[in-house]
């Protein structure tokens, strides 16, 4: 390949930076990362963009898609991109952020979650230049001579320089000897890939500086590294000009999964605070920057409603998972059903049966018909007046829908169904 043609198969290290850069936290090299992106353009050759996932739990929501996102923007400059599944470390179980020890998973369990991960993260990654891999392919080969020869390379010191490690140990917290053991096999990670670039969040930045200086224990060029910012809920709110709320998570109920019905992530995403959507914009759209500002300017003059550009945000991410097409059509919909207080065109019909003649209890209706996922989540439903029946609210947990139907059943602002009870 000549020099021209090399030269050209990458945009201007310029324009990758500003993509790069954009929504991250982190950049402790950013000068080397510069230079490997020149070197890239020059001889032709895209960089190795490692980025490592313990399936802890099999189901990923908006927050877990801010890296995933940046993945497909390195993608989509050219580059190669490793989806890790550290089978072999959620077995250890990321120690990270954690006041007591992390209970291990079983290769099973590690198994059927990565499983159900890989089916996700191609809604967003390309499968044509995404190379998957599995840790335990080295870790498992590394031996116990070789885990020796790994520990040589880092000192205890360097690893009680960690927060977490720090305030237990202070706090007389126990530690167990495994868990130090973890960063250095995230470290390792990176050594046998020989990458380029390591992403994770901003948790996530001891763990991957250590890969850095473990790759140059090991006599590799170190890599650099990128942590993206925690992603906020949907209740996350502008007070004081900041943004205040925790982070996105599915036991706090603040977050949008990638597997809901699209319907159902074009409320929760139209639910957001203005100030929320433009933070939402910079880490999970694709837009160009250029196009981001150019919407924010248009609505801070008025000529353009913040509602309607909310509404293009949820049809791009919705479409991302369950295509364009339903991704527009769930953002039409969710305006007819809430600008005019419509029920919506397609209501899921289901039967529920009554373990008696006298009709079904709320609560087990609620969780029968999966408008609830659990016992306590349908008392917490009802008890706040979430729940209609037929255009009426029910707020006693003793309330018993009848035998028939079907019944119209309203949970929230956005889930309905037809029960019928028989």
């Amino acid at each position: 390949m000549s020099q021209a043609m090399a030269e050209s198969t990458f945009p201007p290290v310029e324009e990758q930076l500003e993509l790069i850069l954009r929504g991250t936290v982190d950049c402790p090299a950013l000068d080397d990362l510069q230079k490997k992106l020149a070197r890239s353009k020059k001889t032709g050759k895209p960089l190795t963009i490692k980025a490592g996932f313990d399936p802890t739990a099999p189901d990923l929501h908006l927050g877990h898609t801010v890296l995933i996102t940046k993945m497909r923007q390195f993608q989509d400059l050219g580059h190669r991109v490793v989806f890790l599944i550290g089978d072999f470390t959620a077995m250890i179980g990321d120690p990270t952020g954690r006041s007591a020890t992390r209970k291990p998973l079983t290769r099973e369990e590690v198994k059927d979650n990565a499983e159900t991960y890989k089916a996700q993260v191609f809604k967003i990654l390309d499968p044509a230049r995404t190379d998957v891999m599995f840790n335990s392919v080295w870790l498992d080969a590394l031996g116990t001579t070789g885990v020796v020869e790994l520990a040589a390379r880092y000192t205890v010191a360097r690893i009680m320089e960690r927060e977490d490690f720090r305030t237990r140990f202070q706090g007389g917290v126990s530690i167990s000897v495994h868990e130090l053991l973890y960063p250095l096999m995230q470290g390792y990670d990176s050594v046998a890939l020989k990458a380029d670039v390591e992403l994770g969040g901003t948790d996530q930045l001891f763990n991957l500086m250590v890969g850095r200086q473990l790759m140059k224990e090991y006599g590799h060029e170190p890599q650099c590294v990128l942590t993206t910012p925690l992603l906020e809920g949907t209740d996350a709110r502008l007070e004081d000009g900041a943004l205040v709320g925790k982070k996105m998570s599915k036991s706090l109920g603040n977050y949008v999964g990638i597997q809901e019905p699209p319907l159902e992530m074009v409320g929760k995403l139209m639910s957001i605070s203005d100030e929320l959507m433009w933070r939402y914009f910079e880490l999970l759209s694709t837009r160009k920057t250029s196009e981001i500002k150019a919407l924010a300017h248009e609505v801070a003059e008025g000529r353009a409603h913040p509602m309607e550009v909310k509404k293009h945000l949820a049809a791009e991410l919705a479409g991302r998972y369950h295509g364009e097409a339903a991704g527009l059509a769930a953002a039409d919909e969710w305006m007819r059903i809430f600008s005019q207080r419509e029920v919506p065109a397609e209501v899921p019909e289901l039967i529920v049966k009554a373990p008696g003649a006298g009709g079904l209890g709320i609560v087990q209706l609620l969780r029968e018909a999966k408008l609830a996922e659990s016992g306590g989540e349908a008392r917490r439903l009802v008890t706040q007046g979430a729940v209609h029946v037929e255009g009426e609210a029910v707020t006693s947990l003793e309330h018993v829908v009848a035998r028939g139907g079907p019944w119209l059943v309203k949970v929230g602002k956005r889930r309905y169904a037809r029960v019928t009870v028989a």
